[in-house]
Parts: C-alpha cells; sequence; structure tokens
C-alpha cells in the first residue's frame, strides 16, 4: 500500500454544519482537509463524514492519524 501524501503537518480546526462530508484520504487534494477527487488513478477513496449537529472539530491533514479522519497528534511524529 502506498502512503499517502502529507498535506500539511497540523490539523484544520473547522466548524461544520450538519451533512455529509468527504475527508481526503490521499493528501492530494487542493481543498484539504476534503476531498476535491484527486485520489482518481490511485489506491485512496475518501472518507465519510457524517456531522449530526453543529460542532468544531479537528480534522487530520497529515493523513497518518489513526483515528480517521480526526486528528490524533501523529504529526508530531512524523519525520
Amino acid at each position: 500500500m502506498s502512503e499517502p501524501h502529507i498535506a500539511k503537518r497540523e490539523p484544520a480546526g473547522l466548524t461544520l454544519e450538519p451533512g455529509t462530508y468527504l475527508w481526503c484520504v490521499c493528501g492530494l487534494s487542493a481543498t484539504q482537509p476534503f476531498c476535491d477527487g484527486h485520489h482518481k488513478g490511485t489506491e485512496f477513496r475518501p472518507h465519510k463524514l457524517v456531522i449530526a449537529e453543529t460542532q468544531e472539530v479537528w480534522l487530520c491533514q497529515c493523513k497518518h492519524t489513526h483515528t480517521p479522519p480526526f486528528c490524533d497528534g501523529t504529526h508530531e511524529t512524523l519525520k
């Protein structure tokens, strides 16, 4: 399996309204932390995130989190 591209070494702090979002897994999207389809032709597929009520979230942008799509601090350990 290929390694995802590290988009940024910090999470994206966002307030999300209710709805369905596609979190970028490959790290190639120009609309980080969300998918814009740049994964096409790779083995990566976006992660669906369903938000039921307005909430603040910290979404991973290093793409190596163990709790996708949420940041778990892994970016601090990457080389």
